[in-house]
């Protein structure tokens, strides 16, 4: 009988999420937050959960990598606390959910066209129309004349273009596709923007780490990835012919310089695009991404969120930067914080 209620007793410290503290053997209570989507900023998100958690030893906030769309999906069928999107949820997405859903922005990015050209040395120039018609499959080869006007210094191999893209649901996806949209008539009509999109052609990575592997691994290859994913994988990018006509690569400060514009009239719900931004310096395949959040969390869930969300925009914005990410503008962060207060 002891053994049994014993078994029982550690039944229920398990369910409680339960663990022994340091301090004379007292359990303390560890309450777990589960999050998904957006592969996109899952760097910077992976750190800023790690320092909430050492300053908060009895809370875990767990985040599976799963792309954009899944991170929909499974916030609006609330089997997670939290979800994280680069694209935001459309007007039909919202209103199928029950309850009020909070687009909560968090940091900005670029999406960088990368390639993997064996024996190239310099550095590529796209423009958009370029860029759409490669991924419509209209420019199939790397020594095409429209390649070549654009680089015409550059040595091109007479060698087919392997395209990659994303096979999951992506907001980097989005996030490209709404660029081309914007800069190619054809691709508008024949493809379109969204998280997913009928591919012309091309091979299929899911997330930015499969799309950047593939690349990596396949010669002649086309792809597109979320800054940090090129640098850490050693990987060229190209620079991308911006509205003003200036080729620009995917930085920090080409980031800022689109969000400028956008910040300036910011929607009270947070979903804007900032691709094809005007300005000299603006990066053109630039976007937020955001966490998405229940307005009503309610309980301790709901107090923890709200806590974490206010040291994210006071202190976590920092931890930016070093990752390739560009914090929020000074206006949007302000915006964030009166939203965030709405949390309950």
């Amino acid at each position: 009988m002891k053994k049994l209620k014993l078994a029982r007793f550690v039944a229920v410290l398990a369910v409680m999420g339960t663990v022994w503290g340091p301090q004379n053997g007292i359990a303390q209570s560890v309450t777990t937050l589960n999050g998904a989507g957006a592969t996109f900023p899952y760097p910077i998100y992976s750190k800023w959960f790690d320092e909430y958690h050492k300053m908060h030893p009895d809370v875990e906030i767990n985040y599976q990598s799963i792309g954009s769309g899944g991170g929909i999906k499974q916030i609006s069928a609330h089997t997670v606390d939290f979800g994280a999107t680069d694209g935001p949820m459309n007007n039909q997405q919202l209103l199928e959910f029950a309850g009020r859903m909070l687009h909560i922005p968090t940091v900005l990015g670029a999406v960088v066209p990368i390639y993997n050209l064996p024996g190239f040395t310099g550095d590529l120039k796209l423009t958009g129309p370029v860029l759409a018609d490669i991924y419509l499959g209209k420019i199939s080869k790397w020594n095409d004349p429209a390649l070549k006007t654009i680089n015409p210094d550059a040595q091109l191999p007479d060698a087919p273009i392997v395209v990659v893209h994303r096979s999951d649901g992506s907001g980097t996806s989005f996030c490209f596709t709404d660029y081309l949209s914007k800069v190619s008539p054809e691709w508008k009509s024949k493809v379109g923007k969204g998280t997913a999109v009928n591919w012309p052609t091309g091979l299929g990575g899911k997330g930015n780490e499969g799309v950047a592997g593939t690349v990596k691994e396949t010669p002649n290859s086309i792809g597109y990835v979320e800054l940090i994913y090129a640098t850490q994988n050693t990987l060229p990018y190209a620079a991308v012919q911006n509205q003003a006509g200036k080729f620009l690569k995917g930085s920090i400060e080409g980031v800022q310089a689109a969000a400028a514009a956008a910040a300036a009239n910011m929607p009270k719900d947070f979903r804007v695009s900032i691709t094809n931004a005007p300005g000299e310096n603006a990066y053109p395949i630039s976007t937020f991404t955001w966490l998405l959040i229940y307005q009503r969390t309610g309980g301790e869930k709901g107090r923890i969120l709200k806590d974490f969300l206010t040291w994210m925009v006071d202190e976590g914005e920092k931890l930016a930067p070093p990752l390739g990410y560009a914090p929020l503008p000074d206006n949007v962060r302000e915006m964030v914080k009166k939203t965030i207060q709405t949390v309950h």
